[in-house]
């Protein structure tokens, strides 16, 4: 918000350029919408004519990727309060359908992932690949179930490098979201660094954060098995998310480019036969969460 206070000035001359001013009718409107004596508006000639001009641009726009604006949608406005004119920015009506046509979007909690995750749609999904199709008809039904069972399987997807394996499973989260429905999206990796980071750290919120994740409605963890593996990550991180994950039957989903099979090899970090045990429980809790789809489609980051 801004506020002009006046110093000594000329009077005279404030009241000339405001008089010019009013040449033109739309300063006309703008200064008579402003229940202040005529004294207070000659200080802001140059604010109010200002804003005529952002009102005429914005008169003429055709949406808000239009906005010329470094900040698009928020425009200048003028207001009284105590007897003063104060200059406020506030939302275009396109800014604000656009806020009110995402505003599920509050549902989402997204950790470390790119901008088209957030805007996934079911609108947008690419269906002219048929190996894409058993996904997109998996991901309708748990749609289409969620609200009747809370408890249903989430899915494990696999699958080569780019075919869209997030971008889908974030498409069904946003039209759940829709719903009021809320979920977490992480990306695995980078989630696991983040929290080693914090450990021990009162500001950063280490059980907190932990906790969000562990305990959302419905949970993604994108990209499981290209994370660098450590003892603590499998079973103080891992091991412990979908141990509470199951007790509670919460619906759990991973992106992978690597099988089930091939992720319990690479849980087997030191290769001994008690790592062996140890990568089984975590492949048995992901068995249990989820049901395991294969999907080879073509790289669309390319």
């Amino acid at each position: 918000m801004e506020r002009y206070q006046f110093g000594k000035v000329n009077k005279k001359a404030l009241e000339d350029n405001f008089i010019r001013a009013l040449k033109d009718e739309d300063f006309v409107k703008l200064v008579n919408t402003l229940d202040v004596d005529d004294e207070i508006k000659f200080h802001y000639t140059s604010n109010l004519k200002e804003i005529v001009e952002i009102n005429k641009i914005c008169s003429r726009c055709k949406g808000l990727s239009f906005c010329p604006y470094d900040i698009k949608g928020l425009k200048k406005q003028a207001v009284v309060e105590d007897n003063l004119i104060k200059f406020v920015y506030c939302k275009c009506h396109y800014k604000e359908k656009y806020d009110d046509e995402r505003s599920y979007l509050k549902n989402v909690n997204i950790y470390k992932m790119p901008k088209e995750i957030r805007e996934a749609t079911f609108r947008n999904i690419y269906k002219d690949d048929s190996n894409r199709l058993e996904t997109i008809k998996y991901l309708k039904g748990f749609y289409d179930q969620y609200e009747k069972d809370k408890h249903i399987k989430g899915l494990y997807l696999y699958g080569n490098f780019g075919c869209g394996k997030t971008y889908l499973i974030s498409a069904l989260f946003n039209e759940l979201a829709k719903k009021n429905i809320s979920s977490t999206i992480i990306y695995f990796p980078e989630f696991l660094r983040s929290l080693k980071a914090s450990f021990g750290n009162v500001e950063d919120n280490y059980e907190e954060r932990f906790d969000e994740v562990k305990e959302s409605k419905l949970l993604l963890l994108d990209d499981i098995g290209a994370e660098k593996l450590s003892d603590w990550a499998r079973d103080e991180v891992l091991g412990v998310i979908l141990q509470y994950r199951m007790e509670e039957h919460l619906p759990t989903f991973f992106t992978s480019n690597l099988s089930i099979k091939e992720l319990e090899d690479h849980l087997q970090i030191n290769k001994n036969s008690s790592d062996k045990i140890k990568a089984r429980r975590i492949i048995e809790r992901i068995k249990f969460l989820t049901n395991e789809i294969e999907m080879n489609s073509v790289n669309r980051r390319i």
